[in-house]
């Protein structure tokens, strides 16, 4: 049978903005599935029938719960992770492995280009550097001593010595180069992110060829409502999943942490950003938009089910309660026909607080020794509402 998807329905409708947890206007009750009027509300599954449906229950207990802000954010690169490979002179560009490409891993200092400015139609850059550069220096000698004598002004004699002094260092960085032609190598190791150009291009000095990027440590941005600003000093961690995946990932299991967060709104927006920072595990991508669950100080006594226990029906939200043993006995005493039951089920509406993405709080309608199906309630619900109830059991006594 089709599962009700009762994770997405939490996320779009509970917790509004990770403000108003719990919150829920009382419209219009539907009473589909509430079970026959024969049956006083109650749905009657045997054994057979429940272990078909994967129905499983839970007792209800209060225990420690960790409150949580619903957010927003997105998954981005921790800066300095990254380096820009960058020419160190004018010419064309050969990528020395052909089978480079974004994605491939390269080591720390590794080669990775050939850059020559040899037949190129401009001529020799290192013989146009060095004509600069001697121009500059004999212009140099012309002008110090007539500055000297007040000649020239001292403005052009610092002009002439920025003329030299930039010519100078062109030349001598050109003149490192073997003939016209430079080796390009990594920084740091890593995987290539991007390559800027292709082998046969022209680049200047300077220009960026390839962006290489560690990629170990990665940085959740959150958005935070600017209504739970007051608990941004309780937020411990955060549990998020990528948009249509099911998988959440818990910082505490990443070595995560709280890098920082801001103290004030960013100009037209009504969020706060705050940064966390975890261990990349190598299957999220940076860029990915993601939905986040702040989890602040842990609550004491706090009733709970696990999400797949809700159903919802028009805003509004129900669990499928077992009935006592000896609730379902007693009606069983008035038809031995039933003596193999053992699922009585009544449908109960309660109030829900605030989720973690895995459980959530239960604020009015069910206490603690309660025991809910907690597993298959969509099953369940169907139940109340068509033949899988056996007939001849008739609870009107």
């Amino acid at each position: 049978m089709k599962h009700l998807n009762i994770f997405g329905i939490l996320m779009a409708a509970g917790l509004l903005s990770g403000c108003h947890s719990g919150e829920k206007g009382h419209g219009v009750h539907d009473h589909e599935g509430e079970g026959k009027e024969e049956h006083n509300g109650e749905i009657v599954m045997t054994h057979e029938q429940m272990e078909k449906a994967g129905v499983a229950t839970e007792t209800v207990s209060a225990a420690d719960f960790t409150a949580v802000i619903k957010a927003a954010g997105q998954i981005v690169r921790r800066q300095g992770d990254e380096q820009t490979v960058a020419a160190t002179i004018s010419g064309i560009v050969y990528w020395r492995n052909a089978s480079l490409s974004e994605g491939s891993y390269v080591r720390g200092g590794q080669a990775l280009a050939d850059i020559t400015a040899r037949h190129l139609q401009d001529g020799d850059p290192i013989a146009k550097a060095k004509a600069a550069y001697e121009a500059a220096k004999s212009e140099m000698g012309r002008v110090k001593p007539l500055a000297d004598e007040n000649i020239v002004s001292q403005r052009e004699l610092e002009q002439a010595r920025l003329n030299y002094e930039t010519a100078r260092a062109a030349y001598e960085g050109l003149k490192a180069s073997r003939s016209g032609s430079a080796v390009v190598t990594t920084g740091m190791g890593g995987y290539v992110k991007s390559m800027l150009v292709k082998s046969g291009d022209y680049v200047n000095v300077g220009d960026p060829i390839a962006i290489v990027t560690q990629n170990r440590r990665q940085q959740l941005v959150v958005d935070v409502p600017e209504c739970a600003y007051r608990n941004m000093s309780d937020i411990k961690s955060a549990n998020f999943r990528a948009t249509g995946n099911e998988n959440v990932y818990k910082l505490s299991e990443l070595n995560g942490k709280l890098v920082s967060y801001s103290r004030t709104l960013p100009e037209g927006s009504a969020y706060l950003p705050a940064t966390f920072e975890f261990d990349n595990v190598g299957d999220i991508i940076a860029g990915s938009f993601v939905e986040v669950y702040l989890l602040l100080k842990p609550r004491k006594n706090v009733v709970t089910v696990p999400n797949s226990a809700l159903t919802e029906e028009q805003g509004l939200y129900y669990v499928y309660v077992k009935l006592h043993d000896s609730h379902a006995h007693e009606h069983e005493a008035h038809d031995h026909e039933h003596e193999g039951e053992e699922g009585v089920f009544e449908k109960r509406e309660v109030k829900i607080g605030q989720t973690d993405g895995v459980r959530t709080e239960i604020v009015e309608g069910l206490k603690a020794g309660e025991t809910v199906v907690a597993k298959g309630a969509y099953q369940v619900k169907l139940a109340a509402s068509s033949s899988v109830i056996p007939e001849g059991h008739n609870h009107n006594h």
